[in-house]
């Protein structure tokens, strides 16, 4: 079988290592940006690009004449695949809808932006619809997708991790007691609940807590947090060296989110034997064992994360035992080379 895999271009070191798992397993892949499909003409960057087929994509296609697509994005580039009849699967790592909707509330409605987010939905439509297969990231998300496309043929496929780049490594220097959070503020939706940070400062003086992430909302959350000595804003860290560094260092991981699947960041804790605390919502209780591997700390509940980083940190044994608890839990559940497998057994249960 030959399969083209086509992503965003900051998600090819993740989808690497997917494909290297599947080329073990005798299937010709090839990793593509979705996004590098068009000449550089001021044609191809209007929105009327979406009217026509590019030519670099026909000459892809035509090059490696694949079998199968797997994307990770309904865009232009899906709807060119559908068109030319090849069999697509969509890797869906997120609440499209959910998100959408949410990116729609806090955006300017100016005639420009409506156009263009007219034709993406209508895009994307088209390929949920049309797509031979959807591979939910989580069985939270799966329900969500079988509710609006009840007749789709779907299957559940985890996030995967490379273990061997997750080891002890020095590097970064922190306060301790600390809390290292990881997480970009590109979606308001997950971004929001970093809000609830005040009061968990507040609650505990003597905590250091360290945020690495960036992106659109980040100025709203910093803006709560001036002042905070206990609080300190590491901007983006490079991935995965200084990222390794970072998770070497902090005491215990937490992800304050309004909304995820099944997030990258846990897995990369749990390999690094940290205790992780996590807010229970989306797919996130499918990551990770509730009060054996992690802590989960219900929506909005400051007080809730309060108590449980309390517990840990007064109580180092159970820390230790979180973490080897995790990192055991990770290791036989979410390795490329697991994930790799599951992805062909989705195919051949399902004659793909």
């Amino acid at each position: 079988m030959k399969l083209l895999i086509a992503v965003d271009k900051s998600r090819f070191s993740h989808i690497e290592r997917f494909s290297s798992e599947l080329k073990k397993k005798g299937i010709e892949c090839l990793v593509i940006d979705d996004l590098d499909i068009y000449d550089n003409s001021k044609f191809d960057k209007r929105i009327l690009r979406w009217t026509k087929t590019p030519k670099k994509f026909s000459k892809i296609i035509d090059d490696f004449s694949p079998d199968l697509v797997f994307t990770e994005r309904v865009s232009h580039f899906s709807s060119l695949i559908i068109k030319r009849n090849i069999p697509l699967v969509i890797f869906l790592r997120g609440d499209y809808w959910k998100e959408l909707k949410s990116e729609r509330d806090v955006k300017n409605n100016f005639n420009n932006i409506r156009i263009e987010n007219f034709v993406k939905q209508n895009i994307a439509e088209k390929c949920f619809k049309k797509s031979t297969l959807i591979l939910p990231i989580c069985k939270y998300l799966e329900k969500i997708v079988n509710e609006r496309y009840p007749e789709k043929t779907t299957s559940v496929l985890y996030q995967g991790i490379k273990d061997s780049e997750w080891f002890y490594e020095k590097g970064m220097k922190l306060k301790h007691p600390c809390v290292g959070l990881i997480q970009d503020a590109n979606i308001w939706e997950k971004t929001k609940e970093l809000s609830l940070l005040p009061n968990i400062l507040d609650g505990l003086p003597n905590v250091n807590f360290y945020w690495a992430g960036d992106g659109k909302y980040s100025s709203r959350i910093l803006q709560l947090l001036e002042g905070y000595e206990n609080f300190h804003w590491l901007g983006n860290l490079a991935y995965p060296e200084e990222v390794r560094q970072f998770l070497s260092e902090i005491d215990i991981y937490g992800l304050l989110t309004g909304i995820d699947m099944s997030p990258h960041t846990l897995l990369e804790a749990g390999l690094m034997k940290k205790p992780v605390l996590a807010t229970n919502v989306g797919g996130v209780s499918e990551s990770c064992i509730n009060n054996k591997t992690c802590f989960l700390i219900e929506k909005n509940d400051p007080q809730g994360w309060i108590d449980k980083i309390s517990v840990l940190l007064e109580d180092k044994e159970k820390m230790t035992r979180m973490g080897e608890e995790g990192f055991e839990y990770i290791n036989e559940n979410f390795l490329w080379s697991k994930i790799a497998g599951s992805f062909i057994e989705i195919l051949e249960s399902k004659k793909i």
